[in-house]
C-alpha cells in the first residue's frame, strides 16, 4: 500500500502501539520493533511479530527480505491513519445520532477563541450551500 492510499481496515490498540514504533523509527527488524516497545507491555517476541503479520495483512506495513530476516516499513503515514480511525468512529457515533455526538464533542472539547470562530464558519458554509 502506499502511503497516499487510505488504510483499508482500523488497527487494535496493540497495532497502535507497534505502528508508533515505525513512526518514530522508520525501518525496522521483528527483534528491533520488540526493543522498541515500552517496557512493562508484557508480550512475547512471538506476540510481536503476529502483531507485525497482521500489519502486513491490513496494509499498514510493508516488508523487505534480506537474507534469512525481515525489514518491515509503515506503509501508512501516521495523521492518514489518525483520519482514518477518527473518520471511522465518527461514522459509527453518528450513524445513530448526530446531534447528540456534537454536542457531546461541543461541550467536552477545549476550543479557542478562533477554533470556535472557524467551525462556526464552516458550519455556515455548509448551511448556505444547502440554501442554494
Amino acid at each position: 500500500m502506499a502511503a497516499s492510499d487510505e488504510p483499508a481496515r482500523s488497527l487494535a490498540p496493540a497495532e497502535w502501539e507497534v505502528m508508533k514504533v515505525f513512526w518514530e523509527g522508520g525501518e525496522l527488524a521483528a527483534r528491533d520493533v520488540f526493543a522498541a516497545l515500552p517496557k512493562g507491555h508484557g508480550w512475547a517476541y512471538k506476540t510481536v511479530k503476529t502483531l507485525l503479520s497482521r500489519l502486513v495483512a491490513k496494509g499498514a506495513l510493508t516488508y523487505e527480505q534480506v537474507g534469512n530476516s525481515y525489514l518491515y516499513r509503515a506503509a501508512v503515514k501516521r495523521d492518514e491513519m489518525t483520519r482514518h480511525e477518527v473518520r471511522s468512529i465518527f461514522q459509527r457515533l453518528a450513524s445513530q445520532a448526530l446531534k447528540p455526538v456534537l454536542a457531546h464533542f461541543i461541550e467536552e472539547a477545549e476550543l479557542s477563541d478562533e477554533e470556535i470562530r472557524d467551525l462556526k464558519r464552516q458550519l455556515d458554509a455548509k448551511r448556505k450551500g444547502r440554501a442554494t
